[in-house]
């Protein structure tokens, strides 16, 4: 068995589709793979086979793998629930609230829950990919580092550092990470991988022979911009791609702490849509329909909702005969009243709902973690879903009497009497193309006005989209170089590289 380790020489470099890249790579020439995160900060996350949940980047990850996520992939999962606290999931589970200070201490115990799922994932696959988190450079972070060099140095697996050439000054961020860590870090750092390039290559190899003569490692690959490439993120936010003139105009507010704003990829995907995200401070436009997504805070960000305006703006936007849905966090705040009394989510107490729906929701301990499939209820034709749940609150309210989804047997969500409001405990639910065909004509897209009208296969498109990252490895990467550094072949492949 072998670990090797992807870091970044900033957060957002393209380490998470570099891991998907290789382990994509690696699964398509049978190579028994799995990724492996030690530490996570995500409030998108997923849910795993054995009951828990772990980062949502590293659940694609999986996928290229052809797995089903496991919490051994990712034993650390941060969720922020203020700027300086986050509720801590060790290898799966709720492990329970922590600022940063304590947190910070407890790195050193965390660690040996971080080997032990290595050790677990190595038992049963060859080849380990383990992504690392932000920067290995973090000066005031290095002491008890579990997220990078940390890790790798407990592992003693070699490392390979990504740079993005289109933030600018790729060469600074890879020497300089080169010579703000140890002398044994930097002998495991074995090579690197520029990322996001666009533009002739004769133009970049002089600073790439430099780079080379300067470090004494080799660069392994130099890696296109993808234009159009939309795969599962940790925490950036996309906009809507390509959409047809007359597209049902959809709109979502950024909570400060929103959580699995991946539901919404199929839509950014879907030609018939316009998906605009409205952040704090930014104008409410006028919208067929509005999302209130899910939140790792609901009373917190129920509030952030009131301040910015969003219920003056949602009334005037029902009395004008729009929609409104809620998923998860956002199902809760359409209701009455939202109560913590534990402080599961941050100060115990209570916070007005929205008003909209007849149901009130309590924070109770033991977080619902499945996955469900089912049907809505409220077509004619019933059109089944597949989804998952991860959520502490539990609601009841006369609401609840008529559901939105029948999941084998059991209710969920709701529908107002006037049919203007719709809400579900149901994360995922626009990936099943019957589900969001249906749910997008009870928004209004169904009608005249001509063009491609039929959600995508979201699951199929996720696939399509981890060939195309391996196909970018087979086309950009020195793949011999990789395969030996794996131990997949006897030859000493030298230092070469391919080039665009």
């Amino acid at each position: 068995m072998i670990t090797l380790m992807v870091q970044g020489t900033t957060s957002d470099a393209g380490k998470t589709t570099v891991v998907a890249a290789l382990c994509r790579w690696l699964a398509r020439q049978g190579v028994s793979v799995a990724p492996f995160k030690p530490q996570n900060m995500a409030l998108n996350s997923a849910v795993t086979t054995d009951g828990g949940e772990i980062g949502r980047s590293t659940a694609l990850q999986a996928l290229a793998c052809g797995l089903s996520p496991h919490s051994d992939m990712n034993p650390i999962l941060l969720k922020p629930q203020s700027d300086c606290g986050a509720q801590v999931i060790l290898r799966g589970k709720v492990h329970g609230n922590m600022d940063a200070l304590d947190y910070h201490t407890y790195k050193a115990e965390a660690m040996q829950s971080v080997l032990d799922a290595w050790r677990s994932l190595s038992s049963r696959y060859d080849v380990i990919i383990a992504e690392g988190a932000g920067s290995p450079a973090e000066i005031n972070l290095r002491a008890n580092d579990i997220a990078n060099m940390g890790f790798a140095e407990a592992a003693d697996c070699p490392v390979l550092l990504v740079g993005d050439i289109d933030r600018g000054g790729v060469f600074a961020q890879l020497v300089g990470t080169l010579e703000l860590i140890s002398a044994s870090e930097r002998a495991r750092t074995r090579g690197f991988i520029i990322n996001r390039f666009r533009g002739d290559i004769g133009l970049l190899e002089p600073g790439l022979d430099w780079l080379t003569e300067r470090t004494a490692k080799p660069v392994v690959g130099v890696l296109p911009y993808l234009h159009g490439l939309i795969v599962d993120a940790e925490d950036s936010v996309g906009t809507s791609g390509d959409h047809e003139s007359g597209a049902l105009s959809v709109v979502v507010p950024v909570l400060p702490r929103i959580s699995n704003h991946n539901d919404f990829d199929p839509l950014r995907l879907h030609p018939g849509v316009k998906l605009q995200f409205v952040g704090p401070d930014q104008p409410i436009p006028a919208a067929d329909v509005i999302i209130l997504p899910g939140s790792k805070s609901t009373r917190h960000d129920l509030e952030w909702l009131k301040v910015q305006g969003w219920p003056e703006a949602i009334r005037k936007h029902l009395r004008y005969g729009g929609k409104v849905m809620g998923i998860c966090g956002g199902f809760q705040m359409l209701g009455s009243v939202v109560t913590d009394p534990d402080g599961l989510e941050g100060d115990a107490g209570d916070t007005q709902g929205l008003g909209l729906l007849e149901l009130t929701t309590r924070m109770v301990a033991g977080k619902q973690l499945t996955h469900v499939t089912g049907h809505l209820t409220f077509d004619t034709e019933p059109s089944p879903l597949t989804g998952y749940e991860m959520h502490n609150g539990v609601s009841s309210g006369p609401a609840l009497t008529h559901p939105m989804a029948d999941l084998g047997g059991r209710p969920d969500g709701a529908i107002s009497a006037d049919n203007q409001i719709m809400g579900t405990y149901v994360h995922g639910i626009f990936d099943s193309p019957q589900a969001c065909d249906a749910l997008l004509n009870w928004c209004g897209l169904s009608g005249d006005g001509g063009g491609n009208r039929q959600a995508i296969d979201y699951q199929a498109h996720r696939e399509q989209q981890l060939d195309r990252l391996a196909d970018m490895v087979e086309a950009h990467l020195d793949t011999e170089w990789l395969r030996s550094l794996l131990g997949l072949t006897p030859e000493d492949a030298g230092a070469g590289r391919k080039t665009l």
